[in-house]
């Protein structure tokens, strides 16, 4: 057998030795193997080095990395790859299979480690930790070039085997090092005997290791001092409680503030939470209701149930007595008025006195009994007639003085007296009387003071009127029963609180100790406030009862405003037609329009606003003087009144008298119609057959008037009034300073002798006025004299030559 294999072995050299006739290429061999992998004879997978002049398997790939790995322990791919000659990516093909059949090896940011590679990182890791006696994560990481974390794993099940030391918060410690610090933490903690940080008892242990071993001592972790002391607080080596992780009370101190709590609270039947703060109790009234579940938990201290029986015997006398009690005044001092109410809430008398009605609870510790409420109540019912209210419609406080009683610039009293009758002209200049309802009024002189201007007078003819239902029965018509909803919205602010306590503290003087009306929630201001209901609906079923007397009066004077608004509107209208003559004049159409709001507006207004306002007191149950005295009322006069009509009505009369002191009549005739309607008046318009029968009837007073008048004065206005009628067939109002205007208007439309002594006239008129007031000023002789030559020539000569051309021309 042996000489068959050495006769073979010797072949075998023969052929090594021999040289072939036959060689082949790189390609060919390359072509070879593909034909060989086409017909499966090479059936496994083959894999090009680098270099590509070799081939290798994928057994022998996965060969060679293990052989690496058990040489080197750890290697990374990339090295791998360099070293076996092989594409990277073959390499982690075939290491992933590495390590996944072999589990003590792992595969981690590219890099292939072993367990026995561990296993001696470790030892030398408890080499290190047993000279410096602690070694950060951190370092081994950085050395290691691993992250914390994988550090972590590979020490953790080799603790306490092949590394001797503990792990606690990033750090490794051993044994000997873990016992001080563990004693050192037992001490302080056992030392502490009031209520400590824990955070600041570490960090004065934490001083303390770098005082005895220097700047080059071991630091220590807070946490890890916290990891030890929870440790011997579950073990029970120190006694006491932790909350919220940090704050450590020792046994000893809960069981003194246990004592002191008790103390207190058995001798004083109370005790407050700051107390229980003074002794470092975080939370006294959560502690208190644990200690005491029978206690009171009021918001300043905590009290024995006691005090809520010796509240609830005084209260119940109170209220069987019909009296009323202050629960502070038997409380103890120490009590506020919010505990006063909860101990209240808790009294059983006063919660079923005020389930039946007997009793109510005012501000945070009065008690009243209905009785005693009833019994104010009565007597300031009785006294209601005294109060002094009177109320205006719409407003929400009741009326002063100055409100109701309005003064007059004549300074008569407003609040009761009606207005001059409307239509008739009437002077605002000082010392001259209000005019009459007269057709016959003298005329205006031609004067530059506005304020001293008179109009050119006229009479109107009283139209056809309609008599309007303005009774009481007719609320429908002034609002209906939203105005009565209103209406009754408003009075509920007729008695104001102030009033009902100045009332209340007359009958009940006791009351004073509860304090003034500041306070919003007073015991005085709450109680002034349950009686104002009860005050209101008294009143109301009086106002009720002064209503149905009133609705007759009320119906009387709306029937007799109607009439005069009818007749006063008749006229305006009738005047308001001339005014478009002078559309091409502006400056004397401003001067006409403002002469017309102030002889006939204003008094229009004045009647309407100070009817209004006896109408809403008397639908407010409230009496009113009747007086029919004329008075004319000043701007701001007008305006309160309007101001005191009810919703949009003020609004709509407010409206009228700003108007007044506009420029433009047609806008007051705008509102003037509004303010009707919203009132529910009627507007009469002025229709053509009514204006022919008013034109008439004033052409022919208006005549009479000329034919009779004396005085050269005042018979300028009149026949230029009457030329104007005959000339433009309209009715013109003019104050003395538009005669001019009116006069140089007419130059065509009047007879040429008719226009040069109505020329002559009016110059002569206005030289005797100037001469007339320079007499009066200077007291000259000569200037009188002169005024007195041409008044004489105007009566003897001018007026009986005007009066003969304007009569004759007016009969033609």
């Amino acid at each position: 057998m042996d000489a068959e294999l050495l006769e073979l072995q010797r072949q075998l050299e023969a052929a090594q030795s021999a040289r072939s006739s036959v060689r082949l290429s790189e390609r060919n061999v390359v072509e070879l193997v593909q034909k060989l992998q086409e017909r499966g004879i090479i059936d496994f997978e083959l894999l090009h080095t680098t270099s590509g002049k070799e081939y290798i398997t994928s057994d022998h790939l996965k060969h060679e990395i293990k052989m690496e790995i058990k040489k080197r322990g750890r290697a990374s791919l990339v090295d791998l790859s360099d070293i076996l000659g092989v594409d990277l990516y073959h390499v982690e093909r075939q290491s992933q299979k590495v390590v996944a059949d072999d589990p003590s090896l792992m595969l981690i940011n590219g890099e292939i480690m072993s367990q026995s590679y561990w296993d001696t990182v470790t030892e030398e890791i408890n080499e290190k930790l047993q000279e410096r006696s602690q070694i950060a994560l951190a370092e081994i990481a950085a050395q290691l070039h691993i992250g914390s974390e994988l550090v972590v794993n590979i020490l953790e099940p080799r603790l306490g085997t092949i590394v001797k030391g503990r792990l606690e918060g990033g750090q490794l410690y051993t044994p000997a090092y873990v016992s001080r610090i563990t004693a050192m933490v037992r001490g302080a903690a056992r030392g502490i005997t009031v209520p400590t940080n824990l955070p600041s008892v570490w960090n004065s242990l934490q001083l303390q290791l770098q005082e005895m071993h220097g700047a080059s001592g071991v630091s220590v972790e807070g946490s890890f001092f916290q990891s030890i002391f929870n440790g011997l607080l579950k073990e029970g080596v120190v006694l006491g409680s932790v909350r919220a992780g940090v704050q450590w009370t020792p046994a000893v101190f809960a069981h003194a503030q246990k004592e002191s709590v008790d103390a207190f609270f058995s001798q004083n039947s109370y005790i407050g939470y700051e107390v229980l703060q003074k002794l470092a109790i975080p939370q006294p009234k959560q502690y208190l209701e644990a200690r005491y579940p029978d206690g009171i938990a009021l918001e300043a201290v905590f009290v024995h149930p006691s005090v809520v029986d010796m509240l609830d015997a005084a209260v119940g006398d109170t209220i069987e007595n019909g009296q009323w009690i202050d629960a502070l005044s038997v409380l103890p001092s120490y009590i506020t008025g919010p505990d006063a109410t909860k101990i209240l809430s808790l009294c059983p008398s006063l919660q079923k006195a005020i389930k039946s009605s007997k009793a109510v609870v005012f501000g945070e510790s009065c008690v009243f009994s209905n009785a005693f409420i009833k019994g104010i109540f009565d007597r300031l019912e009785k006294e209601m007639d005294s109060f002094g209210i009177k109320h205006s419609a719409g407003q929400g406080k009741p009326s002063n003085m100055s409100s109701e009683h309005r003064i007059g610039s004549d300074g008569k009293d407003l609040g009761d007296n009606d207005t001059s009758s409307i239509g008739a002209s009437s002077d605002k200049g000082p010392k001259k009387k209000r005019g009459k309802v007269s057709g016959s009024a003298k005329g205006a002189a031609v004067e530059k003071d506005d304020d001293n201007e008179e109009s050119i007078p006229v009479k109107g003819k009283k139209a056809h009127r309609k008599s309007k239902d303005a009774g009481s029965s007719g609320d429908a018509k002034h609002g209906g029963k939203k105005a009565l909803e209103k209406t009754k919205e408003d009075n509920t602010n007729i008695f104001p609180d102030d009033l009902i306590e100045q009332k209340v503290l007359t009958v009940a003087p006791e009351l004073e100790e509860l304090g003034g009306s500041d306070d919003l929630n007073g015991p005085l201001k709450l109680l002034s406030s349950h009686l104002r209901p009860m005050l209101m609906d008294a009143w109301m079923k009086k106002r009720n009862t002064m209503l149905s007397e009133n609705a007759e009066r009320r119906r009387r004077l709306l029937d007799n405003l109607q009439k005069q608004l009818d007749e006063a509107v008749l006229d305006m209208q009738l005047y308001e037609k001339s005014l478009d003559v002078f559309e091409d004049d502006p400056a004397t159409s401003a001067i006409l329009h403002k002469h017309l709001l102030r002889t006939m507006g204003a008094p229009v207004v004045d009647k309407i606003l100070l009817t209004l306002h006896k109408d809403n007191k008397l639908k407010n149950g409230m009496d009113v003087e009747d007086s029919e005295e004329n008075v004319q009322l000043s701007t701001a006069d007008r305006t309160s009144l309007a101001k005191d009509l009810p919703g949009s009505l003020s609004v709509k009369a407010q409206a009228l008298a700003e108007t007044l002191e506009g420029k433009r009549f047609d806008s007051f005739m705008d509102a003037l119609r509004d303010t009707a309607e919203e009132s529910g008046l009627l507007f009469k318009k002025l229709d053509k057959r009514l204006e022919r029968s008013m034109l008439h009837s004033y052409r022919k007073d208006l005549t009479a008037q000329v034919s009779s008048e004396n005085d050269p004065i005042s018979f300028l206005p009149k026949v230029v009034a009457l030329l104007f009628l005959q000339a433009y067939n309209k009715a013109l109002q003019a104050p003395g300073r538009a005669v001019g205007a009116v006069i140089a208007l007419l130059k065509d439309k009047i007879p040429a002798p008719t226009y040069k002594v109505l020329a002559d006239y009016h110059s002569t008129t206005v030289k005797v006025l100037a001469l007339q007031a320079a007499a009066t000023e200077d007291g000259e002789d000569c200037a009188t004299d002169r005024m007195l030559e041409r008044k004489e020539d105007l009566e003897e000569r001018l007026m009986p030559e005007l009066k003969s051309l304007v009569l004759g021309t007016s009969k033609e």
